[in-house]
Parts: C-alpha cells; sequence; structure tokens
C-alpha cells in the first residue's frame, strides 16, 4: 500500500530526502526553507526470522520501493522533479546485504537486530578491546561486525562487497559503486576517530578490508544521480547524490540539534537522549556511545528501557483524559519508576534494574501522573549524567518522539528539568535526510542547513509553582535507586 503524494506550488530549489525503514520507504521533498513540497510513501515486506535471532528482508525490494517514492513525488512537484538539487539516503543502523560482483544481493539483508552472528562480535570486542575502549563503545550482539564475517564464511568467494542499506541506493541512483557514510557504518567497526576500519580485529577474524566500501562524511557526494535513474525516478541526470546518516542521527539532526551543547529527547517506546559535542565523551559505564558529526564534532547518545511503553497498556483515545486530570491534579502523591522490562541501560547500567513504587495511587489520575513524572525523572538523571562527563547543554531541549505530543508530559519534563523543552516540528529520518542533502548544495554546511530549514517549533517552559514538589520527588527517586544498589554514588 503507498500514500498519496502531497504537494504545493513553490518552485524553487529543493533537495529529497529518503528514509528506507523497517516496514517503509518515505521520501520528502523540501525547499531551503525547510517547507515541504511533496512527499509519498512504499511500503516493505515484513522482515522474517527464520531462526530464533535472525532477522531477514529482500533487499531487493528496497530499489523498487524508492524507485516508486521518488517518482511519485517528483510527480507532485511544479516542475516534475527538474527543482531537485539533491538526494540523501538514511535507513537502519546494521543492515546488511552480501552482494555479487554485479553489485546485486546473493541472500537477504541481515537485520539491524540479527544475533546470529553474536559469537563472532564477541571475538571481534576481545580482538579490539584497547580501540573499543578508546572509542567509548563495545561490540554488541547485534553489531553488523559479526554478520560481515558471516557473510564471508557463508558465501565465499561468490562474495564481493557487503553493502550498507544506502550503498545498495545509491548504486541504483549513480549507476556505480558509491562509498558509506561513517554513520552507518559505525556498527560494521569503522574507528571515526582514526578515520580507518579496525584493521586487527579484521585480522583476527579473517575478513578483508575490500570486502568494505571506502568510508566518508555524511552529507558528502557520493557521485550523481545517472540516466537510468533518472528516467525511472523524475529526479534531473546530474543530481547530486549525498551521503546520509543511519535513522537515529537523521532523526536527531531533524530537530535541529546540530551544534555543539544541543541535546533532543526523544521519548518514544523508550527514551533516547542524543546530542552534540565537541569532544569525543567516553562513558566508562558504557550507558552512552558517540557517532561522528557529519563535521567531525560528536554525537553523543543513550537509550533507555523506560519510556513511552510504560503506558502501553492505556487505549490510545483515554490518553488526552488522563493527561488532563494529571494536569488537574499537579505533582504526583508517590514516586515511580516505570520501567517495564528487566535491567535498565540508560542513564545507567544495571541488569537486575526493575521498576519501583515509592507509595501507592490515590486514584487513576495520580498513577498516570506518576508514570509521566517517572519518565521525566529518567531523563533529568540522563542530562545529569552528561554533565558529569563533561558536556555542556546549552539552552532548552529539543523534544521528539510520539510522547512529546503530550503538552502535559512536556511541561512535567521542563519542569523537572528546570529547562525550557522545544517541541520538534518534524523530527523525522526523511526530513532529516532531507537536511543532509541540502549541506553543500542548498546550505554552506549543516548548521546553516538546519537554522534555515528545520523551524523553531513550541517552547515549553517550566512550571514554576510545580517545581519544589517535583525536586524531592525526584531526591526520593535517586535515592531509592542508591539505596537498590543500581545508581552509583555519585553527586546528589
Amino acid at each position: 500500500m503507498s500514500s498519496a503524494p502531497r504537494r504545493t506550488a513553490v518552485t524553487s530549489p529543493a533537495v529529497i530526502g529518503v528514509d528506507v525503514a523497517t516496514a517503509s520507504v518515505r521520501a520528502v521533498c523540501v525547499d531551503g526553507r525547510g517547507r515541504v513540497l511533496a512527499e509519498a510513501r512504499e511500503d516493505l515486506p515484513a522482515p522474517v526470522r527464520t531462526a530464533p535471532g535472525t532477522g531477514e528482508q529482500d533487499a531487493r525490494t528496497w530499489w523498487p520501493a524508492v524507485r516508486s517514492a521518488l517518482r511519485r513525488t517528483t510527480a507532485a512537484l511544479p516542475r516534475g522533479g527538474r527543482e531537485v538539487t539533491a538526494v540523501a539516503v538514511s535507513a537502519t543502523s546494521g543492515t546488511i546485504v552480501p552482494t555479487g560482483a554485479d553489485g546485486a544481493p546473493l541472500g537477504p539483508a541481515l537485520m539491524y537486530d540479527d544475533r546470529r552472528a553474536a559469537d563472532l562480535n564477541a571475538e571481534a570486542q576481545r580482538a579490539g578491546s584497547a580501540r573499543w575502549d578508546a572509542l567509548g563503545l563495545s561490540v554488541g550482539p547485534t553489531a553488523a561486525l559479526g554478520r560481515a564475517v558471516w557473510c564471508l564464511r557463508t558465501y565465499g568467494a561468490a562474495l564481493s562487497r557487503v553493502l550498507h542499506t544506502p550503498e545498495v541506493i545509491g548504486r541504483e541512483l549513480t549507476g556505480h559503486p558509491v562509498p558509506v557514510d561513517w554513520s552507518h557504518a559505525l556498527k560494521t567497526g569503522y574507528d571515526a576517530r582514526t578515520e580507518q576500519w579496525p584493521h586487527e580485529v579484521f585480522d583476527a577474524l579473517g575478513l578483508p578490508p575490500a570486502l568494505l566500501s571506502d568510508v566518508r562524511a555524511p552529507a558528502s557526494e557520493a557521485g550523481t544521480v545517472g540516466p537510468r535513474a533518472a528516467e525511472a525516478t523524475g529526479l534531473p541526470e546530474g543530481c547530486s547524490v549525498r551521503l546520509g546518516m543511519t535513522d537515529g542521527c537523521a532523526g536527531q539532526i531533524a530537530t535541529g540539534a546540530v551544534e555543539p551543547g544541543r541535546f533532543v529527547g526523544v521519548l518514544g517506546t523508550t527514551y533516547v537522549l542524543k546530542g552534540v559535542s565537541e569532544q569525543l565523551v567516553r562513558d566508562p559505564a558504557g550507558a552512552f556511545y558517540s557517532h561522528r558529526h557529519p563535521e567531525g564534532w560528536w554525537l553523543p547518545g543513550g537509550a533507555s528501557n523506560t519510556g513511552g511503553e510504560c503506558l502501553a497498556e492505556v487505549q490510545p483515545d483515554r490518553l488526552p483524559a488522563l493527561d488532563a486530570a494529571a494536569e488537574a491534579r499537579g505533582p504526583a502523591s508517590y514516586v515511580r519508576y516505570p520501567l517495564c522490562r528487566d535491567g535498565e541501560r540508560f542513564p545507567f547500567v544495571s541488569g537486575p534494574a526493575r521498576g519501583f513504587r515509592l507509595g501507592a495511587p490515590r486514584d487513576e489520575a495520580d498513577a498516570h501522573r506518576a508514570a509521566l513524572e517517572g519518565v521525566a525523572f529518567v531523563e533529568r538523571l540522563a542530562l545529569e549524567r552528561v554533565g558529569r562527563l563533561g558536556v555542556a547543554v546549552r539552552g532548552p531541549l529539543y523534544a521528539a518522539g510520539g510522547g512529546s505530543r503530550s503538552s502535559v508530559w512536556t511541561a512535567i519534563r521542563a519542569t523537572v528539568l528546570d529547562r525550557p523543552v522545544r517541541v520538534a516540528e518534524r523530527a523525522e529520518t526523511a526530513f532529516g535526510a532531507a537536511l543532509l542533502a541540502a549541506t553543500g548544495t542548498l546550505h554552506e554546511n549543516l548548521a546553516a542547513s538546519a537554522a534555515a530549514m528545520a523551524g523553531g517549533g513550541a517552547l515549553i517552559e517550566p512550571v514554576a509553582a510545580e517545581r519544589p514538589a517535583l525536586d524531592d520527588a525526584y531526591g526520593r527517586f535517586t535515592e531509592e535507586l542508591r539505596t537498590r544498589g543500581w545508581l552509583p554514588d555519585g553527586p546528589r
């Protein structure tokens, strides 16, 4: 199923961002001021699990979906696509495809959550421990690095390249192989600090570096649209093809948080904090890890196991009424850590961590309010951890994700943080990819693209009258975490 494209009558130069997600492809065309001129969506087949811990998708479906979304987007433009200056592609982090000499897939794409090479990733972690320590990250069970080795051992001499999703699309757009950006290459082992593949790890695993592409900075040019792709998509021949970033990074860029000190809290099923720092942030606990900014800074971030999931049992149509009741009652009468899973990974790392309540709710509104406050406490703890790691957080916190559509929740977050929260207008991967496409084409650099295109968004101020009660509740929250041994002793 595909969605109908949207259009406006604007004819200024434009760029297109493409998001190849798990379930669909989205293309968004915007002008240099960030106005959406047209957009379209095409569905992808659901990934399949051929065995426990695996995740596969037919990579041959990606280009037809991208081609169709681009064709429908350009057809909706006043000049039929001739106004498009550049295009950039973003995708899921760590999805890879084994390909032959002609660039065609030898088998299905191995998705970002595929764990079939967990043992190889453990070996990679040991072989490159000094490198990973210097980078402040670890090679997890789902890392693409181990799966690249698995591809070599499975396909042997037939394997010519292991490609990331944007490389597959970039080859179709340009008609030749393209480099990979250092964001998509991160989970395949690329060391953005030294700007090299981890040769000692590759040697230990028997992985030839030639199986992976050259790496360049996001937003740099990978080539131009060739005649076949131009005819298929409606893009003008010679249109610049720029390198994108992973979906999470592109979503951050879409908010406008692209300069040092700017951070965004993404409140979806789980809570994610992302930001920009001038220097690489190394977190000894492993709760934080960093992508590399297109212009050489760093993008530290961490993902909690807590977030909007704590409201999963509430029917969506009841949320507005509960929000209104929670706003009317004020701060909750008790403290709740609304962790629905076993263990926490950010802003602290603890396998034994479990959700808890200090007290009991007086009514449903009280329980709802306590859940909203509990997630806000996690966010404050995350920002305090950023500060202890030496990163200054400047200005308002940008807010994105489904939870940020709740004005009550956003006001609670602003009050707990004692910091204004700016709700991003379009915190979408495709929009972030469009900002990358505009960098070096419509605008001089990424900061200029964000300033011109990302928009302001609603600014929510703290509620001063509620601050003392929430400060007290936050103190009880963190004290309980320390009492249980989950949160190390530190500044209170």
